[in-house]
């Protein structure tokens, strides 16, 4: 019976050690900015170089637009009463049109750029996270937060720079082409 009442506080030790060192296994967290991680990748700064040449001569033609605007504007206001009601009438209204063909060249080209770019963020944040795993596990991180919703962290805990430089090293960004 002695050697009964021995065994059970033994088990109880043992499980409270062992519960005690399970506890004090602490995760290994680390934090990322994924946002500034996708937009820094030399990949978005090449789609976003190649965007802005693509969509170049939309945005030529807009500000074209707005330029001879505001010179039908200035040319009424400057010759207000040398104009005949005429000439006044079509001037007005060529810059009314041009007013309306500004307004749907803009909202098409916005509407353009915008499907574009969220087209090629919603692929390169996917590729990201898929990234960012690979480096959590090579790592050895139990836990990796967006900064975005920690409300503080040690900056030695933040891995963005080295997510930035693993999805570079993955998928770099397409070379120039070549000039013709």
């Amino acid at each position: 019976m002695n050697l009964r009442m021995g065994i059970g506080p033994l088990m109880v030790c043992s499980a409270l050690i062992g519960v005690a060192q399970m506890a004090s296994a602490q995760p290994k967290v680390s934090v990322i900015n994924l946002q500034r991680a996708v937009l820094e990748s030399a990949e978005i700064k090449k789609a976003d170089a190649d965007m802005q040449a693509r969509y170049k001569p939309r945005t030529a033609a807009v500000e074209k637009l707005q330029k001879d605007i505001a010179d039908i504007g200035q040319q009424l206001q400057t010759n207000a009463g040398k104009f005949t009601q005429q000439a006044e009438a079509d001037l007005t209204a060529q810059g009314q049109k041009k007013q309306r063909d500004l307004q749907r060249l803009q909202e098409d080209l916005q509407a353009d750029v915008d499907r574009e770019r969220n087209d090629v963020l919603q692929k390169a944040t996917l590729k990201m996270s898929d990234v960012v795993k690979k480096l959590a596990e090579e790592k050895g991180y139990d836990l990796v937060v967006d900064t975005g919703t920690a409300v503080y962290f040690k900056p030695a805990m933040e891995i963005t720079n080295d997510a930035i430089a693993a999805y570079d090293k993955a998928y770099p960004a397409p070379a120039a082409a070549a000039a013709k």
